[in-house]
């Protein structure tokens, strides 16, 4: 979507419920959370199995960056270091 909230485009297309997007700072990355189809999209989990993918800013297919357990607080800020080579992001290793 444009800066101004207006005009939001779709730009994954596949069997997972993608939340939480973070632009990199050189606008050519996108990072966010994956979550299987069995997670309810209107839920937002802290401690599930789920996926943190990137993908062009403009689109294409996400490679997985890592596997992690979690989800809502895993990178509700800004995750990106500022030459957008790091991203920082939390795992929850407990069992509850």
């Amino acid at each position: 979507m444009k800066k101004n909230g207006k005009d939001p485009e779709q730009l994954t297309f596949d069997g997972y419920n993608n939340w939480f997007p973070h632009v990199s700072p050189d606008q050519k990355w996108i990072v966010f959370i994956s979550f299987p189809k069995d997670i309810d999209p209107s839920d937002h989990p802290f401690y599930k199995h789920c996926m943190l993918r990137i993908m062009p800013f403009k689109g294409g297919k996400p490679k997985v960056l890592a596997h992690i357990y979690g989800g809502q607080g895993s990178i509700n800020v800004p995750s990106w270091s500022p030459d957008s080579k790091r991203i920082a992001f939390v795992t929850n290793t407990g069992s509850y």
